[in-house]
């Protein structure tokens, strides 16, 4: 979790150089948005992508 300009915190998914200097692309959601992604991912059946 990380909090950017004293905002709320939100969860920061991300690659990062191994010496922290560069980070890549990434996804930031707040907890409310992270729990939705969790309950839709719960739900997918990944047998039938085989």
């Amino acid at each position: 979790m990380v909090s950017w300009n004293e905002h709320e915190p939100k969860y920061d998914i991300r690659e990062w150089a191994p010496d922290h200097s560069r980070m890549g692309k990434g996804v930031t959601l707040t907890a409310d948005e992270l729990a939705s992604l969790k309950e839709l991912l719960a739900d997918i059946d990944l047998d039938s992508f085989e």
